[in-house]
């Protein structure tokens, strides 16, 4: 199992959204992408929500097995790490 993501590993996605991958749903925000528009290298933590949550328990465009069952898992983008060789632009964080 996957637990923690990259942009790259995400494909560089360049818009928030919901995406399919090989280990289930992914909901990327505007907010994720700032992170990584800043910090390109930046490895979030994959978190998986709970079955009954508002977006898991929907059943619209959820692929379902033959006997209903939806089969993919839905996560959202967690806590980040940032490598440390990965350091803002200058000025990027207000400095002068």
């Amino acid at each position: 199992m996957v637990d923690k993501i990259t942009w790259q590993k995400a494909g560089r996605v360049s818009h928030p959204g919901r995406y399919m991958f090989t280990f289930g749903w992914l909901t990327i925000t505007a907010e994720d992408l700032g992170v990584w528009a800043q910090f390109p290298d930046a490895a979030f933590t994959l978190v998986r929500l709970p079955p009954g949550s508002s977006r898991a328990s929907s059943q619209d465009s959820l692929p379902a097995n033959s006997y209903g069952d939806v089969v993919p898992d839905e996560f959202h983008l967690g806590a980040f790490e940032i490598p440390l060789h990965n350091d803002p632009e200058p000025g990027s964080l207000g400095e002068a």
